[in-house]
């Protein structure tokens, strides 16, 4: 009976150990409010941006809602297995009116991103996460529709 109490309590305490590692798998997991004050966007800046991600196995699902400047509403999603194949964006206003993305776990808390419209490349992205698990930071490129780059810096704190 004790061995079998003994047994109960360090597997009891191996999982309460296990929690917060998992739960870091997926350092990008989370709510994540965008930081106004900290970011530099190209052209207007959005008015509020939450970003969602829920990890799922291997991949994790992205939901963006927000508010653009001129106060319309917008919310996209897509899901990715950090594998570098086009995932399909889904909802309204992507960034930069794409259509795929396909993103790359460079490390645990550092991806790049490639947007696609209509199988053309139209910007790229790099996001990192702080090593305090905090901060999100996503760096961006694209070209506006004059054909000059754009290039934004947009800071997300976790909720």
């Amino acid at each position: 009976m004790k061995r079998i109490l003994l047994l109960l309590t360090v597997l009891a305490f191996c999982a309460v150990a296990a929690s917060p590692a998992m739960a870091q798998a997926n350092p990008f997991a989370g709510t994540w409010k965008m930081n106004a004050a900290k970011s530099k966007i190209a052209g207007p800046a959005p008015k509020s941006v939450t970003r969602t991600v829920v990890a799922d196995g291997a991949g994790a699902k992205y939901t963006f809602t927000g508010v653009k400047a001129d106060g319309t509403a917008y919310e996209y999603s897509f899901s990715t297995n950090y594998d570098g194949k086009d995932g399909a964006i889904s909802g309204t206003g992507g960034p930069d009116g794409a259509d795929t993305i396909a993103i790359t776990r460079v490390s645990p808390g550092h991806a790049t991103a490639i947007l696609k419209k209509a199988g053309t490349q139209v910007g790229t992205a790099e996001s990192e996460v702080s090593k305090d698990g905090k901060v999100t930071t996503v760096r961006d490129k694209s070209k506006g529709a004059d054909g000059k780059e754009n290039s934004s810096v947009t800071v997300y704190d976790k909720q």
